[in-house]
């Protein structure tokens, strides 16, 4: 159990917790990106785990804390500072990992949210109210996305030449590109991995494309 001293207050179960998240958001992870960088079990700071199934509250474990300030090269006063800052500098968008994206219902026909398996994440930018998060698994997208990457994705922002996007199939495909031209019958993407080929996808076949706007480093 952590009760870590602040001007000599008790802090509570939630602040450590809240703390924890803060942490997570100034280096661009998830909970459970946290948890993978700090070398423990993903699930180890997921919401899930703060309560017990008959209702007791669960608490970080000094060594946990201690691995998540080591792998955010974080102090311990940096992490006390988090316990008190303004909840209004970091902005809470829908969360769900890439690998789900694909999933039927993960979104409506708008390119928005909808349906389960969608989390919350307190990210330091500024959210446009159309917005969502990706948590990158595997090595797929390197270079440029490496696993735990979190991408903040706008289906509002415009879509120019040269931008890095989502783009979701009406066959429910999801894929990571940069944008090389868009016509009214056809987008030409290059992937990420200069290695790889070009892609041309017909028009018709596809659902929607949004803009990557920020993406953890």
């Amino acid at each position: 159990m952590v009760r870590q001293a602040k001007a000599q207050r008790i802090l509570t179960h939630d602040q450590i917790w809240v703390a924890l998240d803060r942490l997570a958001a100034r280096a661009g992870l998830s909970p459970s990106g946290l948890a993978k960088r700090a070398g423990l079990d993903p699930t180890t700071f997921n919401k899930s785990k703060r309560v017990t199934a008959d209702g007791r509250e669960r608490w970080p474990s000094t060594e946990s804390i201690a691995k998540a300030l080591a792998a955010t090269d974080a102090s311990l006063d940096i992490f006390a500072g988090l316990i008190g800052e303004d909840a209004s500098d970091s902005f809470s968008v829908p969360l769900l990992a890439f690998a789900q994206a694909g999933t039927s219902g993960a979104f409506d026909e708008a390119g928005l949210p909808s349906g389960k398996g969608w989390t919350e994440l307190s990210l330091p930018v500024t959210d446009d109210g159309r917005s969502f998060a990706l948590e990158i698994s595997g090595d797929a997208f390197e270079p440029v996305y490496r696993d735990g990457s979190i991408i903040l994705v706008s289906a509002s922002a415009p879509v120019r030449k040269g931008d890095r996007v989502v783009v979701k199939t009406r066959a429910g495909d999801v894929t990571i590109a940069m944008l090389k031209r868009r016509a009214a019958k056809a987008l030409e993407l290059l992937p990420l991995d200069a290695t790889q080929t070009e892609r041309t996808m017909a028009a018709n076949h596809v659902a929607w494309i949004a803009r990557i706007v920020w993406a953890s480093q």
